[in-house]
């Protein structure tokens, strides 16, 4: 392994690195982007020692190794002599920001795949590992289960026409504004307006005082019984016993926080029962996001409109009351201050949703730039609708005729897809607090596979009826050589029965290792495939 240069120190310290240094050295290391703020992040967590000072950190090479070693070399160590995993399909160097780049991350979305696959099949360029052109400049691609719009937008980049089609409303929403040519001056406009009358309802009420010094009273506290990284070290070294002393702290500050509800009158109960809004959110964090509701909702230009939906419905899901280790998956109300696991530390409840707010419309405008930066002049469209059953040519026709005539002329070129899972997501679910915000309609009757369903024998089964049914009815629209590629966690083996089904045969399944997960159990490796898939004659 190549060392880089260090710094003069004794023998004792010639390991030490600081900050930019570890990072060349990590990336080197795991042959991928590790950035400074990567090598920070695990100084503030305490997952190694800063042996430098605040200012100037400096770490160690072989804590580092130690770390990489038991916590992400570790995850493919038994795999990585098997020869039916594509590696270079990870993507595992790209640091996040290139994961979710430009307008990838308008909104969070479950079950989504990176860019960098839909790239590798759609775009033109060979490399050392694809042999193979699928798709070319001008094509026009189709994704029935087009979720939150990767391809689409991917599609867009590489100068290929596409169609996106979704049985869930808020998910053809969500990727009509990521591909949607948006007037940026005119969203800055009213973003700016829509903020002000925030600000003026808040100003009626004593929630910034509140949260002031309920943000104080936190600040000294966590200092006092949760030093940073001191506490996070002393931990993992086992010598607190983390449940048994966060206890005691977190019932220690709750006194606190219910002096400050008493003293500035805050309510923390909602008068409904039962309705996600009332029971996920505090009464000021509901209050302020209906006001921006009705007030967005007045919006006359649908485009327009449509972004600051999907501005607020991503600043909803950031001010839910629930702990920041539940965010993605819910399981209970949190509306106290609580020990937070991930954290570290004591943390609170949302109760305004400013902060979000202004981070959401910041970002959301500069992801639109980026993108504009890049776009093409092609055709990209998201329809609602059921997959086993849309007549494409028609609905397309309702919306832009001369997309719809250019595919009527020349046919879809193929399929780039990820179809659902079985049992693994409700994809309205997913996105409850928009739905019943809006007053959107639902379709989970149609949902295929979908987790409250389950993942029996009969489900299975079901699953494979309806992904072939689905084929079917798009193959009426393909041209006759057509390219198929469906990414799947085919853990069941149901993919070879699709594809007889839809008289259709594999031919080539490419193993991908997802090593870039979010979930807790990231530290297993996870595989999905891509069958490509072709007429069978």
């Amino acid at each position: 392994m190549e060392q880089l240069k260090l710094f003069e120190f004794s023998e004792v310290q010639k390991d030490l690195l600081n900050l930019k240094e570890a990072s060349q050295w990590a990336s080197k290391y795991l042959n991928k982007k590790v950035t400074t703020s990567n090598i920070s992040y695990l100084i503030q967590y305490g997952k190694i020692t800063n042996y430098g000072t605040t200012g100037s950190p400096l770490v160690s090479i072989n804590e580092l190794k130690k770390y990489y070693d038991e916590n992400v070399k570790s995850i493919v160590k038994d795999y990585i002599n098997d020869e039916d995993i594509d590696w270079h399909l990870s993507f595992s160097q790209l640091k996040e920001s290139e994961r979710t780049k430009h307008v990838h991350r308008l909104h969070p979305y479950k079950g989504k795949f990176i860019p960098q696959l839909v790239e590798y099949f759609l775009d033109e360029h060979v490399d050392e590992y694809k042999r193979e052109v699928y798709f070319r400049k001008g094509d026009i691609i189709l994704d029935p289960f087009c979720g939150s719009g990767t391809t689409l937008v991917q599609s867009n980049e590489l100068g290929i026409h596409a169609i996106g089609i979704d049985v869930s409303f808020f998910n053809a929403l969500i990727s009509n504004v990521k591909i949607n040519k948006q007037n940026i001056t005119i969203l800055e406009k009213i973003a700016s307006e829509l903020t002000t009358k925030l600000k003026e309802l808040q100003s009626q009420k004593n929630i910034q005082d509140f949260e002031e010094e309920l943000q104080q009273e936190l600040t000294k506290f966590n200092a006092t019984y949760f030093p940073s990284p001191d506490y996070k070290k002393q931990v993992r070294q086992g010598n607190i016993d983390e449940k048994t002393y966060a206890k005691d702290k977190e019932i220690g500050f709750q006194r606190i926080y219910e002096r400050l509800l008493n003293k500035y009158k805050i309510s923390i109960e909602n008068k409904g029962e039962g309705k996600f809004l009332e029971t996920w959110f505090l009464p000021s964090v509901k209050e302020e996001l209906e006001f921006l509701r009705d007030e967005i909702m007045k919006i006359e230009e649908d485009n327009i409109r449509d972004v600051f939906i999907l501005i607020l419905s991503r600043t909803a899901r950031s001010c839910r009351a629930t702990t920041h280790e539940d965010l993605a998956t819910l399981k209970s109300p949190v509306k106290s201050t609580y020990y937070c696991k991930k954290h570290m530390k004591i943390c609170k409840p949302i109760f305004s949703i400013s902060e979000w707010w202004n981070y959401y419309i910041s970002d959301t405008i500069k992801r639109l730039k980026e993108f504009d930066k890049i776009r093409t002049d092609t055709f990209q469209i998201c329809l609602v609708g059921d997959s086993r059953s849309i007549d494409i040519q028609n609905e397309l026709s309702k919306k832009n005729k001369e997309f719809a005539e250019l595919v009527k002329t020349k046919g879809i070129r193929g399929i780039f897809s990820s179809p659902p899972y079985v049992g693994l997501i409700d994809y309205h679910e997913q996105h409850a607090y928009a739905y019943e915000l809006f007053g959107f309609p639902r379709n989970d009757e149609l949902e295929i596979g979908s987790m409250s369903k389950g993942q029996s024998k009969k489900q299975q089964e079901e699953y494979i009826i309806n992904i072939s049914k689905v084929l079917l009815n798009m193959k009426k629209y393909l041209q006759e050589d057509y390219d198929i590629f469906l990414v799947a966690n085919d853990k069941y083996g149901l993919y070879p029965k699709i594809a007889e089904l839809s008289n259709m045969k594999i031919v080539n399944e490419f193993k991908r290792p997802v090593l870039n997960r979010v979930e807790k159990d990231r530290n297993r490796l996870y595989t999905e495939s891509i069958f490509h898939l072709k007429e069978k004659k």
